[in-house]
């Protein structure tokens, strides 16, 4: 679902300071390992949160808590980030670095986090993987726009360009989404879950710019533990949204019922949720870890690149048809994300060549 959330981390101005130096070696290795996290992440946790509604699952909110459940696997890179501060400044160290404004907009994104996991989980419900995932691709628009409004960033051709191709293949699945249609479900209850995942894409698309605002005004340096830790408190936030939601719809006492009457076992069924849970926690940690390891541009890359697997995986493991209309707006989807990423390496590019000519005329 958080298909681009790292994709758009390319246009913040906030670096991520690394805690210690690191040997090339130890960092060609994490960049490997995190990477590979993110594919795994990225690719597998849309493919089985549709296979657990697939084979008998029936509860969305369960679904949009396993979107962000896993989060106590972050405490692992924040203890070992803490044990490296702890080697260099000593027992002095602090062990918790995120502060009170911080960690109230990081509570506070958490929950809108929550609302959109649930109108995802609602749309992969409906649709196929093969259509939700192209929605989900329009997320870049969104926060372009969104970006626009709050940050006020220099939107460059490519910028627009992207934004229009990204609008017009959500325009395509709209206009051709009859064929798609599951067999079981009616018209209404496709478009909804439609315009739910359309929805979905457009509140990610305003947190993550007001993530942005969130470390801009933060007075305090913004380092990968104080990211992770405030993407833990979201997950966290979350997870607690999600949980009271499962409470209201009675979604704990339907556990044990779903799990003894899911197609492919009781057994299976809870191997699948917590799959769920660690394969999108996985997909969060990987990306962090190759901003922090390499850069956000092939945070973003990695995760455009990884969306024909997605949806050539659910064609192949699911069946789900893959009409013309849909083959166009994955290209167009491709071509916009592309795009906005060789306008931010170029815009990187040209900031970079002007800082050195500074430095030369100067020196």
């Amino acid at each position: 679902m958080k298909s681009f959330f790292f994709a758009y981390c390319g246009t913040w101005k906030i670096g991520l300071k690394m805690e210690e130096k690191m040997s090339k070696g130890l960092k060609r290795m994490l960049l490997l390992l995190n990477c590979a996290m993110l594919g795994l992440g990225n690719v597998g946790g849309p493919l089985l949160m549709r296979l657990y509604f697939l084979k008998g699952g029936k509860g969305v909110w369960i679904s949009s808590c396993l979107e962000t459940a896993g989060w106590p696997f972050m405490m692992l890179p924040l203890v070992v980030s803490y044990l490296y501060r702890r080697r260099k400044e000593g027992p002095g160290a602090k062990f918790v670095l995120i502060k009170t404004p911080v960690l109230l907009a990081s509570v506070v994104l958490g929950v809108l986090t929550g609302v959109d996991d649930f109108l995802y989980a609602y749309g992969v419900a409906r649709l196929p993987i093969s259509t939700s995932a192209l929605i989900i691709s329009t997320q870049l628009a969104f926060t372009a726009t969104f970006a626009f409004i709050l940050v006020k960033p220099k939107f460059t051709p490519f910028t627009i360009n992207s934004v229009f191709l990204l609008t017009l293949a959500a325009v395509v699945l709209a206009l051709h989404t009859s064929s798609d249609r599951p067999a079981n479900e009616s018209k209404l209850q496709y478009f909804l879950g439609f315009f739910m995942t359309l929805a979905a894409s457009a509140l990610y698309g305003f947190v993550l710019p007001a993530i942005e605002l969130t470390y801009k005004k933060a007075k305090q340096t913004i380092t990968y533990s104080l990211v992770m830790e405030s993407q833990m408190v979201m997950s966290f936030s979350a997870t607690v949204f999600c949980c009271i939601g499962m409470l209201f719809h009675g979604d704990f006492k339907a556990i044990p019922r779903e799990a003894s009457e899911y197609t492919l076992g009781q057994s299976t069924y809870y191997v699948v949720l917590v799959l769920n849970a660690i394969l999108w926690q996985l997909f969060f940690m990987g990306a962090v870890g190759v901003i922090f390891s390499a850069s956000s541009l092939l945070s973003g890359i990695l995760i455009a690149t990884l969306l024909p697997v997605t949806e050539s995986l659910a064609v192949v493991l699911y069946h789900e048809k893959f009409q013309v209309e849909k083959a166009i707006s994955l290209v167009l989807s491709l071509w916009g994300s592309l795009n906005y990423f060789y306008g931010e390496f170029h815009e990187n590019s040209k900031m970079k060549k002007q800082k050195q000519d500074t430095e030369t005329d100067v020196a």
